[in-house]
């Protein structure tokens, strides 16, 4: 079975799953195995230290895939900004056609530098609103975050359940429903709560292809669906991080009334989270993860992930829930 939606269609890929941008991860390794098992692989700009780096980076995922791939370019406050301009450069120059984009208002003056080159973008959302405005502003797909998600699920604390049918009858473009994603129930629960595809970030981490220590993929296998801590929620930059004794400390200094971010920066600089993806030392470091924690049970390959993902949707779809209606 192969499952078409204007996802599909869209990208030109062979199944509605996408792999996340994720920061120190998507590297061409695990966005080519994404890519060549039928999915939409997605290579993170910023992971790499300069534009340039980008650029040979781009070269090399297409050296190890001849099917489409993205680009993942997030566009978030900081104190020294990376030259957000001079990577959206390096991916127009690499001839790269999808881009997936996240962070303020501030991504869609990129957005204006990618349209004139045919390239499709889509943006992360953690709210129907932002959605909403996205979808005016001109993007192609939205990517509705949920609540489960790695990474920043946003404030709202609205799950996927609730958030993607609410996206799904407001915006009009194609919807990808990501946070809490790892099975072939999640798919076929995507799309019949309106999304046309789903994109997983956690789940993709614990392949044979993540670039990543066995320590981090076997740490995945082993946090349940309470294996995430929320940190950051005072600063009004919530993220989702990896149960270890790291972001247990977080999580105790962070709970003092008086609490800044100093008290704990340099247990979460992505310095400590590069090395410890890196060494699969847990101490150096907090590493991001999911809620979908508890749904993974094994370590395969990206074919043998998307494989088992489309063909447990489609029993669910065309057995399961069919033979229930009387």
């Amino acid at each position: 079975m192969t499952i078409k939606t204007r996802i599909t269609e869209m990208l030109g890929i062979e199944h509605p799953i996408v792999q996340g941008g994720m920061m120190n991860v998507g590297y061409a390794e695990l966005a080519s195995a994404v890519s060549n098992a039928g999915g939409l692989g997605i290579l993170t700009a910023l992971t790499q230290p300069t534009p340039e780096k980008l650029r040979e980076e781009i070269e090399r995922c297409r050296a190890m895939t001849a099917k489409p791939f993205a680009v993942n370019l997030s566009v978030l406050p900081a104190i020294n900004p990376p030259d957000y301009v001079a990577y959206a450069r390096a991916i127009i120059e690499g001839g790269v056609k999808i881009v997936e984009t996240a962070g303020t208002a501030a991504v869609r003056e990129i957005w204006e530098m990618f349209k004139p080159h045919g390239i499709r973008i889509l943006h992360k959302c953690t709210a129907v609103r932002h959605a909403l405005s996205a979808e005016r502003a001109g993007c192609d797909i939205i990517s509705i975050d949920g609540f489960e998600c790695a990474g920043h699920p946003g404030e709202d604390d609205i799950p996927g359940l609730i958030l993607i049918p609410a996206a799904a009858d407001k915006v009009r473009i194609p919807l990808l429903a990501s946070g809490g994603f790892g099975d072939g129930r999640g798919l076929a629960a995507a799309l019949s709560l309106g999304a046309e595809g789903i994109n997983m970030g956690t789940r993709f981490c614990a392949t044979r292809e993540a670039p990543i220590h066995d320590n981090v993929k076997q740490a995945y296998v082993e946090n349940d669906e309470r294996g995430s801590f929320l940190i950051f929620r005072q600063f009004k930059n919530t993220a989702r991080v990896g149960r270890s004794a790291v972001s247990e400390e977080v999580a105790r200094r962070l709970s003092k009334p008086d609490a800044v971010f100093e008290d704990v920066r340099e247990l979460v600089s992505g310095v400590a989270g590069r090395e410890l993806l890196r060494s699969g030392d847990l101490s150096k470091g907090v590493f991001w993860a999911g809620m979908v924690q508890g749904l993974i049970h094994d370590i395969p390959t990206c074919e043998e992930l998307i494989r088992r993902i489309v063909d447990d949707a489609e029993a669910i779809i065309r057995g399961r829930l069919a033979g229930m209606i009387a």
